[in-house]
């Protein structure tokens, strides 16, 4: 069988993290949703996303094509139900496909051409942006689930003081030492060739991913995830960091996901809770305004390539593109467009030659390789953003 993960009905809510990526390839728990499905279905998948991301994750068609939904995250139920699936069957949720068989997956799927099998079953679900987070403690459980069971971690160092080790995971070549781990509110993965620096102070649940480091002194709790190449530091309460991504100061992130190759400057401040306690609204791309989340507590939502100087403020809710640059005193707006150059005095547009050159001195310093396929990738995002940039 040949497997294909969708965008489905919501690319547009999951703006700016699916300006660069197909909706299977946010990151939530340990692993991104596809390597999620990679796991449970034990192969490969390809991508049936939009037309300028497809170089990068393309798409492959075979005789017979299972078409998933990238917004559903796999469990056992949901596996065995796509797995019984015939040509011609769609597996139906509440307000979309959750999946279906068919020759021909470049056509658009309608639901009237195919015998509608529906599914009530229990199943995480990511939608909004504000889901990464929200949902990112169940998520984590059932990845350390996924991916360590049978095999026995690496052994605990005495140095550090432990709680709940049985919720401890240590993968071959990490170092963790003179740390505090209490693993009795979730569990603690952490990855191959990670780095957890003396002082760490951890409240499970944490993903500390392949090659990521935790700063000397971290206070992290909340079901935080630092994806492959990341550094954590300062306080760290409910956040999602993609991958190759940089918040290693002092400084407070709460409730919050960045994408990848983000850089945060020290003493940067997150606000994740408004001073009247109301719920916080997001920016919305596809209704060009602030939609209500529902929650208390929601801090930043910063694209790929984005950056931040020293000492900024931003304030609860606040949505950054892809490869804007912001710094300065003061709070700055609580929507940035992607490629903006400036703070709260003003901003400019930031060209994609200087941006390019900011994301391959970045790249370079992780020995990864700023090509053409990405740079076409951000220059359709500029584009697509300017309506945005009216400063």
């Amino acid at each position: 069988m040949n497997y294909i993960l969708s965008d489905g009905n919501h690319r547009e809510d999951l703006f700016p993290f699916t300006f660069t990526r197909p909706v299977s390839g946010i990151r939530v728990g340990i692993l991104t949703i596809s390597e999620k499905w990679e796991k449970w279905l034990k192969t490969s998948v390809s991508f049936q996303t939009a037309d300028y991301l497809s170089e990068k994750f393309p798409l492959s068609v075979a005789a017979k094509n299972t078409v998933i939904n990238g917004s559903y995250l796999p469990n056992r139920a949901l596996v065995e139900a796509i797995r019984t699936l015939k040509m011609g069957e769609a597996l139906i949720g509440d307000d979309s496909y959750i999946a279906y068989v068919t020759e021909n997956p470049e056509t658009g799927f309608e639901e009237s051409a195919y015998t509608a099998i529906p599914f009530d079953g229990e199943v995480l679900t990511i939608k909004h942006t504000w889901d990464i987070f929200s949902k990112n403690g169940e998520a984590l459980q059932v990845d350390f689930d996924l991916l360590t069971k049978g095999r026995t971690s690496q052994p605990i160092p005495d140095t550090n003081q432990v709680r709940s080790p049985e919720n401890i995971f240590i993968e071959e070549g990490a170092t963790v030492e003179f740390c505090i781990l209490n693993a009795s509110t979730g569990p603690i993965y952490i990855g191959k060739n990670a780095l957890m620096m003396e002082g760490c102070m951890v409240r499970g649940g944490l993903a500390l991913c392949e090659s990521a480091i935790l700063k000397m002194g971290a206070k992290i709790y909340g079901a935080v995830t630092a994806g492959p190449g990341c550094k954590l530091g300062g306080e760290v309460n409910n956040a999602v960091l993609f991958a190759n991504s940089n918040k290693g100061h002092d400084g407070f992130l709460g409730n919050s996901v960045l994408g990848e190759w983000c850089n945060i400057g020290a003493d940067t401040n997150t606000s994740n809770l408004k001073n009247n306690y109301a719920p916080v609204r997001l920016w919305n791309y596809k209704t060009e305004g602030f939609a209500k989340t529902g929650l208390q507590f929601c801090g930043l939502m910063m694209g790929d390539h984005s950056k931040c100087g020293i000492n900024v403020m931003f304030n609860t809710g606040t949505v950054v593109g892809v490869s804007a640059n912001i710094f300065g005193c003061g709070f700055p707006r609580n929507f940035i467009p992607s490629f903006s150059w400036g703070g709260p005095a003003g901003y400019t547009s930031f060209r994609t030659n200087k941006a390019f050159e900011v994301a391959e001195a970045m790249m370079k310093r992780r020995n990864m390789e700023f090509n053409d396929t990405e740079a076409k990738i951000l220059e359709h995002v500029f584009e697509f953003t300017q309506k945005w940039r009216n400063y």
